[in-house]
């Protein structure tokens, strides 16, 4: 599993049979049926589309792509969210996290060992008791697609974006997130526990909201462009 997910951080769009062989090349035996059990207790799913491979939301409501030719040019505009397999010495969690695609800024962000809606909607909650976007968009998993988040967003007045399905571009910034908290903190670490992990993507965090430079912010901090009340476009 540490394999895979260090592949697919990589390599997105590898189905199944390219992991296959990329995990028989590493020396393991596997099949395409151990790998589609592993990637799926992960939560990963390749980027390219692909009929009836995951169970659609709870409701009837079909929520449209919003972001197609928009011009993100304040702060507040659009956030997304995602979930990503973060492993630990003996077991895994799952990591989620709320971002601004405006400044970059990670709004909230939270820790489970199971991939339950529960979690989703702690860090949701706190990142609505700072500020309410226009829009929010996520993919159709099944915890963004559920009653309980989508009420949430009707209920505050947001507007629902869904990513269409196998289309990892529509939420791309969240995608690069997850590559900059792997390549410059999980991988670099053996975390132990759950707590331990928690405690080392705090302080990572706290670097890359209040630090860490980004070249498309023109070198300056998510925090720098998130409080600025000067607009410009990033897209």
């Amino acid at each position: 599993m540490r394999l895979l997910d260090e592949q697919y951080t990589r390599t997105p769009f590898y189905g199944m049979r390219k992991m296959v062989v990329f995990l028989q090349e590493q020396g393991y035996t596997v099949d395409r049926k151990r790998v589609r059990r592993l990637m799926r207790l992960m939560g990963l799913e390749t980027i390219y589309p692909k009929p009836h491979l995951s169970l659609p939301g709870e409701q009837s409501i079909r929520y449209p792509y919003l972001l197609r030719g928009m011009s993100i040019n304040r702060r507040d505009q659009v956030w997304s969210c995602d979930i990503t397999y973060i492993r630990l010495a003996r077991g895994s969690v799952f990591l989620m996290a709320i971002i601004d695609w405006f400044s970059r800024f990670v709004l909230a962000w939270e820790l489970s060992i199971t991939l339950d809606t529960h979690f989703c909607l702690e860090a949701l909650d706190r990142a609505l008791e700072a500020a309410h976007p226009e829009i929010f968009n996520t993919d159709q998993g099944a915890q963004f697609t559920s009653h309980d988040w989508t009420s949430r967003l009707r209920e505050s007045g947001i507007r629902i974006s869904w990513d269409g399905r196998g289309r990892a571009l529509d939420n791309i910034f969240v995608e690069r997130l997850w590559r900059s908290v792997k390549y410059e903190e999980v991988y670099l670490k053996d975390y132990q526990t759950v707590s331990e992990a928690r405690n080392e993507l705090a302080a990572y965090f706290q670097f890359y909201n209040y630090e860490r430079y980004h070249q498309s912010l023109d070198y300056k901090t998510p925090f720098e462009v998130y409080r600025s009340d000067h607009s410009q476009s990033i897209l």
